[in-house]
């Protein structure tokens, strides 16, 4: 049997009606099904197990297409419809785990005859029905319906006041010096000579990485520093509260011991332990690099003490241009969006030996473009391209599934929301856009398990980054870049520059270890220590992690959209390039060595979540991940 992929709508008027009824169809299949496992109880456990697999099916198709238009749709309508749809499932996947008749299903149902795939998803759910709450009594089990129902509804506030709170500033042409020319055409004055600069990515990029005026840089990273703020302040304080008695609740000591106890690193205490070793391992090296930052800031401003956020990214480049012969406008004129398409597209086809075949497909906008990913003919499943800036869409770059994939059953489907210029990227955006379809690759490659609860990116959390991680290499890679870059001539990006990015981009590496430090340590105590003044605390713990300092007086956490998903987590983002920088050496025959990237797709990326990460590791590398790799790359080496 052919797989179809999803069916949306040939105009917008059919969108309202898409969002509305698919997932209350889901809905609604998901009681039956419930029904069907409470009312037969001479079903046998494998067939108990294959219509608990159904559910989850169910509440995933749902959750998956809801989220991403609640995120990217135009039409403000069609979103906050989604959003409603999205308070629906999560409230029904909670509702079901504090189920006490549906949970007796599988906690009496003998376990003789299940294979491996069968006990592991046993094992997973009877795990989820005890951190859902069904052990509790049944005034507790309401509470923790309550307070799943309200984590849900704070989680949705907090990320669409992120989503619409793009702000503005004005500066004067003058303070566009330094900027790209490009950029500066695009940006026309006004009557009073004044340019509207916004927090979109498009305008928040180059201006921090070239305005030579600190006066803009100031402006606009402190207007994007400010994003959702004041809407998300109540927000945040509350849901931080409400993850702290849902944690209390449960049985855990906190909210960072509930999330941590699915994921490899296994217990909350063991955070701030990790983050310590990060911290040993990159202090002296960024002690050494912020007085070269602000010495080169004192050239431009004489008697500046500190250098912020708003100007690490310009030092940085700077000092690259003017020691290490790497000119960032230089470099972006090799990569215009169109050729990194492309590139990446061709790039990941021939190491994962895959084509992408574009399809003329309603979706839902007309910037997307749709491509089905095959191999040998079959189709494997399709994806989505959702690249630019629009009012209302999620303003960062993430992946977003859409169909988790079961085999024989539903072609796996994801899309890429991003937001790059539709003229040249930077070459940090080149490694975005490399980083992000690693998790698109993945979720389509992984996407054809027996179960939906292991489908896609269904790994441990803290592992999900790595093998986005891994792939960001590539794009430092002269062979592979020459493939696809060209400037205006169509001349390749020259492997002797490629030569000096790689080495220039061992300066700050340490300084942005401790950036990631801060969001990490932001993330885990807010969650943990829970401060009465949300500012005061995160401006410390930025102040305090990296010498490159906060703006001051600024609200940051308001705008940090990782504190809904990743929680009390942030963590896993250095976690899991510890284990990327590890799996790199798998590749010492060179990135495009098709044994390894065959190794690497099987062990990887196509077991989806059907084994522990530390389990795919293993298979790739031979033996346990280690830190060793890590601890190279951060000297240099």
């Amino acid at each position: 049997m052919t797989l179809q992929p999803l069916p949306f709508p040939a105009d917008a008027a059919g969108w309202a009606d898409f969002v509305s009824e698919r997932p209350a169809q889901r809905i609604a299949r998901v009681r039956e099904l419930d029904e069907r496992l409470k009312g037969e109880p001479a079903l046998s456990t494998a067939d108990r197990l294959e219509l608990w697999n159904d559910t989850e099916l169910a509440l995933a198709e749902a959750l998956s297409e809801a989220y991403l238009l609640s995120e990217a749709h135009p039409d403000a309508e069609v979103r906050e419809l989604a959003e409603g749809q999205v308070q629906a499932v999560e409230s029904l996947s909670a509702a079901r785990l504090l189920d006490r008749e549906l949970w007796s299903v599988f906690a009496d149902a003998p376990t003789d005859g299940l294979d491996a795939d069968q006990a592991r998803l046993l094992s997973h759910l009877l795990r989820d029905f005890r951190r859902g709450g069904v052990e509790l009594a049944d005034d507790e089990r309401e509470r923790a319906r309550e307070l799943a129902d309200r984590d849900t509804e704070l989680s949705l506030t907090f990320s669409r006041n992120i989503r619409d709170g793009r702000r503005e500033v004005q500066v004067p042409v003058a303070g566009l010096a330094g900027l790209p020319q490009d950029f500066v055409d695009a940006h026309p004055a006004d009557e009073r000579g004044f340019v509207t600069l916004s927090t979109d990515y498009p305008d928040l990029m180059p201006v921090r990485d070239y305005a030579s005026d600190r006066a803009t840089r100031l402006a606009l990273v402190g207007a994007y520093n400010d994003l959702a703020w004041p809407e998300n302040d109540p927000v945040l304080a509350e849901l931080l509260a409400v993850r702290a008695q849902r944690a209390s609740l449960l049985g855990y000591p906190d909210w960072a011991d509930y999330e941590t106890e699915t994921r490899m690193i296994g217990a909350g205490a063991e955070i701030p332990v990790f983050l310590s070793r990060l911290d040993d391992a990159s202090k002296p090296a960024a002690d050494a690099e912020y007085p070269l930052l602000l010495e080169r800031l004192r050239r431009d401003v004489p008697d500046v003490d500190a250098v912020t956020i708003a100007d690490y990214w310009y030092l940085v480049g700077a000092i690259k241009r003017e020691q290490y012969d790497v000119d960032a406008q230089l470099v972006r004129s090799y990569f215009p969006f169109e050729r990194v398409v492309s590139g990446v597209l061709d790039v990941t086809g021939r190491l994962l030996d895959v084509e992408y075949l574009p399809v003329d497909a309603p979706a839902w906008h007309d910037d997307v473009q749709s491509f089905d990913v095959v191999r040998g003919g079959v189709r494997l499943g399709r994806i989505h391209l959702d690249l630019h800036s629009r009012e209302g869409k999620f303003s960062h770059a993430a992946c977003f599934p859409l169909a988790p994939g079961v085999a024989g059953r539903v072609l796996p489907e994801a899309a890429l929301l991003c937001n790059f210029s539709r003229g040249l990227l930077e070459h940090d955006e080149v490694v975005t856009f490399f980083h992000e379809f690693g998790h698109l690759v993945h979720d389509i490659l992984g996407g054809h398990q027996r179960f939906a609860r292991f489908s896609g990116v269904a790994t441990e959390w803290d592992f999900v980054e790595a093998p986005s991680q891994l792939l960001e290499e590539w794009a430092w890679d002269a062979d592979v870049l020459a493939s696809f870059s060209g400037d205006a001539d169509g001349r390749p990006i020259p492997a002797d520059l490629v030569a000096r990015m790689r080495t220039a981009d061992g300066f700050g590496r340490a300084l942005e270890v401790r950036r990631q430090l801060g969001h990490a340590n932001v993330s885990y105590r807010l969650h943990v220590d829970r401060p009465s003044d949300l500012q005061a605390e995160t401006e410390r713990i930025y102040a305090a992690t990296s010498p490159v300092q906060p703006l001051p007086g600024q609200h940051s956490y308001a705008g940090f959209g990782h504190l809904t998903g990743y929680g009390a987590c942030y963590y896993t983002y250095q976690w899991s390039l510890v284990i990327a920088r590890d799996l790199l050496s798998g590749f010492g025959e060179g990135l495009m060595d098709p044994e390894a990237a065959r190794r690497y797709r099987t062990e990887v990326l196509e077991r989806g979540g059907s084994r522990d990460a530390r389990e795919l590791v293993e298979a790739f590398l031979g033996r346990a991940s280690s830190f060793d790799a890590y601890q190279e790359w951060l000297a240099g080496r």
